[in-house]
């Protein structure tokens, strides 16, 4: 497997909000307790973003290969800023890597320092 399979950078084109009262689902040995998602969608590839409750365990981020699909778990405060930057910065990558995924993680490009919001 080349390292390149290992790595997928996507730009994200759509992407969809789901909130939850309370989802408990297991992932790996640990059961998460979902109150939020966002599901990035690229061409070819995909990234839900859990946002889990205070007192939920926190699994590693993934990246399914196959499937063409990653996840990673975020604390539910920070879903109003995920959201927003998704509906105020273009354009916008998805990082899911099998390599270290840790570093998974959703980014935008180099911007100018005082630029401000494009009308």
């Amino acid at each position: 497997m080349s390292q390149s399979d290992k790595v997928k950078i996507f730009e994200i084109k759509q992407y969809m909000i789901i909130w939850r009262q309370l989802e408990e689902r297991a992932v790996g040995d640990a059961t998460i307790k979902i109150r939020g998602l966002v599901r990035c969608i690229g061409d070819e590839y995909e990234m839900d973003v859990f946002f889990l409750a205070p007192d939920s365990p926190f699994p590693a981020p993934s990246y399914d290969m196959e499937a063409k699909k990653g996840a990673m778990y975020l604390p539910i405060a920070d879903m109003a800023a995920f959201v927003d930057t998704l509906r105020n910065e273009k354009p916008i990558y998805g990082h899911l890597r099998a390599d270290n995924p840790q570093w998974t993680s959703v980014t935008t490009t180099k911007e100018p320092v005082g630029e401000g919001e494009n009308a």
